[in-house]
């Protein structure tokens, strides 16, 4: 789970295994695997950050990129 803050500077708390898609236009945009979309506060980068350290902690598999690298 990582905590988050929706626009509005509601603090919540999603579990990051949901996540599909972050993207950042004028706000960053998280869309989750049931088609859901949540807008928050956080960079791209600060969610990969949290998204990295989760996985970390639940003992995931070290992947050959870290989340976020594009394989070139």
């Amino acid at each position: 789970m990582i905590r988050l803050t929706r626009l509005n500077n509601e603090s919540f708390v999603l579990n990051a295994i949901m996540i599909e898609q972050v993207q950042a236009h004028a706000d960053t945009s998280v869309s989750l695997l049931n088609g859901k979309k949540v807008f928050v506060k956080e960079s791209e980068e600060e969610i990969i950050e949290k998204v990295t350290a989760f996985y970390h902690q639940i003992g995931f598999p070290v992947l050959p990129l870290k989340a976020g690298e594009k394989n070139e």
